[in-house]
């Protein structure tokens, strides 16, 4: 059963959405990441230190109910930009609240990356309620955004890392090609956390100035928040409620080399298969790929791999890379990858890939430089986690 985009919501470091974001992108005025303020006052609070390491952050008022570090935090993000997503489809709340409809998130570890402070008085002794505790048992994103939002079936939420948001988003699409939903709401969102922020500066990984994807004096990543949401709907739905079809979603794949805790398959075994398989059950070649929305984490060996993948599995496509205007958005990086490469193909224009400056012989592989005009019908939007999971999405134009 064909699958249709007919909505998309995103909500990162670059825009508050899609509309704002996609004018930050293509006409110069980029994000740049700063030490993360509400970083700093936790990480004083707990005696962790100073923070100095930038990260792309949202501004303040995208928590209405104040910055909470936990679950909240991360839900404020997903509702924003599932609200956008609807609202872009044409679809009002109350309108999913079939068992024909679901709704799927993605967000590493389902949010147990918040809490800190809770974590730290109970470590002590000093945990004087279970508030923080029952905030943490019941820190489901997708159910909570499924009683927001009035979605009466399916509601998943998916951790698998760096692979979480675009894994929701081509489980929505198994969920419409099977028959199961007329309607998807997938997506995924996760708010800026210490733990994240703090481990990955001890795997040292972690830059220290604005990260530059692929560019050959790379440092390291920045992290970023945010969160990304597509509505995805069966052909007959959409036109049933005489809809817009934004993009086709044609095809998903995901593939694990489990070849280390933290780091890819040098030979890059894992995305290369996922690559493959999306592509094969898509009907595609890889040839008709305008553009593949890369991973993209500046970082040495994540680059490398990439490269060595796209190189051999889509050499012609142009290459894409986000992180440099949204940080790393972790869970929500698929999704809001996704998001975005479907607003690439409905507006026909790509985006310069910022932080990109000096090309890097060893990988051999330029992103764009400048916005160029898509001339092709096709894209790829790819993701890789620490574990070992690789995952691939492709969406075809409508026009």
């Amino acid at each position: 059963m064909e699958a249709l985009v007919s909505g998309i919501g995103c909500l990162c470091a670059a825009g508050r959405k899609v509309a704002e974001i996609w004018p930050n992108l293509t006409g110069g005025l980029n994000s740049s990441p700063s030490p993360p303020e509400k970083l700093l006052q936790l990480a004083r609070k707990l005696n962790l230190g100073e923070l100095t390491h930038p990260a792309f952050t949202v501004p303040n008022d995208c928590f209405p109910d104040g910055i909470r570090h936990t679950s909240r935090d991360t839900l404020a993000l997903a509702e924003s930009a599932a609200r956008e997503a609807l609202a872009m489809s044409g679809l009002e709340i109350g309108q999913l609240s079939d068992d024909r409809s679901a709704v799927i998130v993605g967000s590493t570890v389902g949010n147990a990356l918040h809490f800190l402070e809770d974590y730290a008085a109970f470590k002590q002794g000093l945990a004087s309620s279970w508030a923080g505790f029952h905030d943490y048992f019941n820190c489901n994103p997708a159910v909570a955004l499924a009683q927001i939002l009035k979605i009466g079936g399916p509601s998943l939420t998916v951790g698998n890392a760096c692979c979480s948001g675009s894994d929701a988003v081509g489980l929505g699409l198994e969920m419409i090609a099977s028959g199961r939903c007329e309607r998807v709401l997938a997506g995924g969102a996760d708010a800026l956390s210490l733990v994240p922020y703090i481990g990955f500066r001890r795997l040292m990984i972690y830059s220290d100035q604005a990260c530059r994807p692929f560019d050959r004096d790379r440092r390291g990543l920045n992290l970023g928040e945010g969160a990304g949401f597509l509505v995805i709907e069966s052909a007959r739905a959409l036109e049933k409620r005489k809809g817009r079809a934004l993009a086709k979603l044609l095809g998903y794949a995901a593939a694990a080399d489990a070849h280390h805790l933290t780091a890819p398959h040098p030979e890059a075994t894992g995305i290369r298969k996922a690559i493959r398989s999306a592509l094969r059950r898509s009907g595609l070649t890889p040839d008709s790929l305008a553009f593949v929305s890369v991973h993209g984490t500046a970082t040495a060996e994540n680059d490398r791999v990439e490269a060595l993948a796209l190189r051999s599995e889509a050499p012609d496509a142009s290459v894409w890379a986000l992180k440099g205007s949204t940080g790393h958005t972790l869970g929500a990086a698929g999704a809001v990858e996704a998001a975005l490469s479907v607003a690439a193909l409905d507006y026909g224009l790509l985006p310069r890939s910022y932080g990109f400056v000096t090309f890097d012989p060893a990988l051999g592989l330029r992103p764009t430089e400048l916005s160029q005009p898509i001339t092709k019908s096709a894209a790829m939007s790819i993701s890789l986690g620490f574990g070992g999971g690789n995952s691939a999405l492709v969406f075809g134009s409508v026009k």
